[in-house]
């Protein structure tokens, strides 16, 4: 059976995904897509015209998955810090399964091949920073986070957290169990959020 336009382009958003997991780091080349996913190379072009545009649905595609993950376990039931907690352990599970995505995001090939990538990546991190700031500002309100944490500034350090371990992580090319690091993420967030830590300071 014939897979339709839709079907074919998650194909190659995965085959780059992929693709990135493996490679040194060098260009993602087109006839390398197409020998991924079983198609001739000018097939690729015709589901998207520019390499620009592969990369851009690619970063799309990390937006809709992965904020979407973060959105519904923010929205989910618990505690803010029950769930920023599942959130943080959820979130590298996630990474895990899909080992390119932070070769793709922090590449230099994606941040000098285009000013509208990059700002694309930009907006996605925004928009986790965004939803995890008011996750931490729940937490502010039902008092399973400290009263006078900044809940952005707080969000911005949550992700430079997960980022660092991340990017430890792909440069050692996988060699550690990332889900298994959410448990020591969250030993040290846990005392720096948690109201417990301020009474036992006094």
């Amino acid at each position: 059976m014939r897979k339709s336009g839709e079907e074919r382009r998650e194909e190659i958003v995965q085959a780059v995904i992929e693709l990135a997991a493996c490679d040194s780091g060098g260009p993602l080349s087109t006839q390398a897509i197409a020998d991924r996913v079983g198609i001739a190379q000018p097939t690729v072009f015709r589901h998207f015209s520019t390499r620009e545009k592969i990369l851009q649905a690619v970063i799309e595609w990390i937006a809709r998955h992965l904020l979407g993950l973060v959105g519904s376990i923010a929205a989910g039931s618990g505690s803010a810090a029950e769930r920023l907690q599942h959130l943080v352990a959820r979130q590298l599970e996630f990474i895990s399964r899909h080992r390119g995505l932070p070769r793709l995001l922090f590449s230099e090939r994606l941040h000098q091949d285009s000013s509208m990538l990059k700002a694309s990546v930009g907006k996605v991190m925004d928009s986790w920073t965004r939803t995890v700031a008011g996750l931490i500002a729940e937490g502010r309100e039902d008092g399973s986070m400290r009263a006078e944490l900044d809940a952005e500034e707080t969000a911005r350090l949550v992700l430079a957290m997960i980022q660092g371990l991340v990017m430890r992580w792909s440069i050692s090319d996988f060699e550690f169990d990332l889900p298994g690091q959410a448990q020591a993420i969250w030993r040290l967030l846990e005392p720096a959020l948690s109201p417990d830590s301020v009474q036992r300071g006094r």
